[in-house]
């Protein structure tokens, strides 16, 4: 049986949030735990609900939907809400989950539910796996050549136009890969996207500034889109 997940409705027209809310009572694995026309009132039943899905809109006075996706980065899964298709680029800039066009039917409501859904499944399956499964192996040059890459080992993953590289304390791999799918494959809590090009293991990370984290003696960037998750993962580590 599917976990019945919760949602929170965002968006300053009555007539969107009154057919977003009966779109979930006809799922009986969704339920809509509080709606709101005001995006700043929206930060207060987040953090009041926790929510599994935000279902946001874009264009609303005081705070947009873009701002406030910012702020809430890595907080909860977001699914853009607009008439507007020209945001969908910044949306999918801010990790959103899915970006849905106003008129919105029912069937790709319903896709747009599945795919946080299946996303939340993913990283509970990551969470569970066992200490067993800390390696993995990657294909390097040349037809059936693999290389075997233990978890614990991975300092941080660069990417270079359409190859990632994974650097080690002893060398650097090279793979024919995004850094989306390892950003989406290795542990959640081990590491984090410091830049579009950078994903760095905590537990390697040697000293950091406002703008720079240093790993293997070497100063990465820290893009301004990946500040606030970042620094809040470091926050939960100080003493």
């Amino acid at each position: 049986m599917n976990k019945i997940l919760s949602c929170i409705i965002v968006d300053d027209e009555p007539p969107a949030v009154r057919i977003l809310q009966k779109y979930t009572e006809q799922l009986p694995n969704l339920e809509c735990v509080a709606t709101t026309n005001k995006a700043i009132e929206a930060l207060q039943l987040v953090d009041k609900h926790k929510p599994d899905i935000l279902f946001l809109d874009v264009q609303m006075p005081e705070l947009t939907g873009i701002q406030l996706s910012t702020l809430l980065k890595g907080k909860i899964n977001i699914i853009f809400t607009t008439a507007y298709a020209q945001f969908a680029l910044e949306g999918y800039e801010l990790n959103v989950i899915d970006y849905l066009l106003k008129p919105i039917s029912f069937d790709r409501f319903i896709q747009a539910v599945e795919k946080v859904r299946n996303q939340i499944q993913s990283s509970e399956n990551r969470d569970n796996s066992t200490e067993a499964d800390d390696f993995f192996f990657v294909k390097t040059d040349g037809r059936n050549r693999f290389k075997k890459i233990r978890i614990s080992e991975i300092f941080y993953l660069e990417s270079i136009k359409n190859y990632v590289i994974l650097h080690t304390q002893m060398e650097q791999i090279m793979t024919y890969n995004t850094l989306k799918y390892f950003e989406e494959n290795l542990p959640e809590s081990q590491f984090v996207k410091i830049h579009k090009s950078f994903l760095v293991s905590l537990d390697k990370i040697e000293k950091t500034d406002t703008d720079s984290v240093w790993v293997l003696g070497k100063e990465l960037p820290v893009g301004n889109t990946y500040k606030n998750t970042f620094f809040e993962k470091i926050n939960k580590r100080l003493l």
